[in-house]
Formats: structure tokens, C-alpha cells, sequence
């Protein structure tokens, strides 16, 4: 799955818009927008600690998760 899939769908799974999202995850706006636009890359390892916060502090509202 490439980044721009990945922060997206992360990012939906715990109910919250972009703003909030980068609120919580202390991330600059700028930047995930960048990355749910294609125009930067995130580095996988970001992602993969994302995914595993959202999981741990049961921050994920869909049942599937991420």
C-alpha cells in the first residue's frame, strides 16, 4: 500500500479529520496533507508507529482497524 493509502485510511480509522489528526499526533498540517496528496512520502517507519499507537491506545473506531 503506498503512503498516500496508508495516512489516509489511518487517519479515517480513528474518526478524525485532518486537523484533529494532526493535533493528536503533534504532526504539522502541512505535512499530512502532503502525504494524503502524494506530493511527499512518509517514511515507512512513521507509519508503522502510527498504525501501532492507533492500535494500542485503542484510538481506532472500525472494527477492521487499519
Amino acid at each position: 500500500m503506498d503512503c498516500r493509502t496508508k495516512i489516509k485510511k489511518l487517519r479515517e480509522s480513528t474518526g478524525m479529520n485532518r486537523r484533529e489528526f494532526c493535533d493528536c499526533f503533534q504532526i504539522p498540517y502541512r505535512t499530512v496533507t502532503d502525504w494524503e496528496r502524494d506530493n511527499r512520502h512518509a517514511p515507512e517507519y512513521v507509519l508503522r508507529l502510527l498504525e501501532y499507537y492507533i492500535r494500542k491506545e485503542g484510538l481506532c473506531k472500525e472494527q477492521d482497524g487499519t
